[in-house]
């Protein structure tokens, strides 16, 4: 399975994913998010789903990027690019895969600006190769274990939020995943875009980077819930004791 967070909020783009592949009984990690760049506008992909279909839809669309980039200046073109690259792998792979039983199940975000974008643009493409474009209203997506961080994402995250508190919403949704999901873990690939910078960042991240930072979360959590209001939980316990 996977984790891949990505965030769009006023200032920027933040996105995160981890690295492990699971087969049967073995473990791998092996990265999910690629870059791409044409001059100073940056692209970046994340992926979820079958790493062989994943690998092949990427070389497809790097190969039609290389013919048509001067084309593609606004980041929905080069979703629709990577569309098409979806389509064609299915036609090639979805039959094949259906006789192993073993469903067509590529997600994908894309995030960037390019050259007529006038902000960050974030997108979410389906198996199908339909697409969603990520809006202020829901301003993050995630693919793969989607369900363990998303409290934490839903309390904290708006539109207006810094680039920083979105980074930490986005370790922290990680986080809560990986202690959840065996097949969620270390290491971390960490995306950062600031707007109109044209200048996209990508950085790794193993446990042991970021392991006091987790604890010190873990310790926040225990120290709040002993500062939780407790009157209601006193009155529970009074009344069971003084029957």
């Amino acid at each position: 399975m996977t984790f891949c967070i990505a965030i769009k909020v006023e200032e920027g783009l933040v996105a995160l994913s981890d690295t492990r592949l699971t087969s049967g009984n073995e473990v791998t990690t092996a990265q999910k998010v690629s870059m791409h760049n044409q001059g100073k506008y940056p692209l970046f992909f994340m992926t979820s789903g079958l790493r062989s279909v994943r690998d092949k839809a990427i070389t497809y669309f790097d190969e039609q990027m290389n013919e048509a980039w001067i084309k593609i200046d606004k980041t929905y073109k080069a979703v629709n690019q990577l569309a098409d690259q979806i389509r064609k792998v299915a036609d090639e792979d979805k039959e094949a895969l259906a006789q192993s039983g073993l469903p067509f199940d590529l997600h994908s975000i894309v995030g960037g600006q390019l050259k007529k974008d006038d902000e960050p643009r974030l997108f979410m493409i389906y198996p199908q190769a339909n697409w969603v474009e990520i809006t202020k209203e829901t301003p993050y997506q995630v693919i793969g274990e989607s369900a363990y961080g998303k409290s934490i994402l839903d309390l904290t995250l708006t539109y207006d939020s810094s680039l920083e508190l979105a980074l930490k919403a986005a370790f922290l949704a990680f986080d809560a995943t990986r202690r959840c999901a065996s097949h969620v873990d270390f290491p971390i690939d960490v995306v950062f875009y600031r707007k109109d910078s044209h200048k996209m960042s990508h950085n790794k991240y193993e446990k042991e980077d970021l392991l006091s930072v987790s604890e010190w979360w873990q310790n926040r959590i225990r120290h709040s819930l002993d500062e939780l209001p407790d009157d209601w939980v006193k009155g529970i316990i009074e009344e069971a004791t003084s029957k």
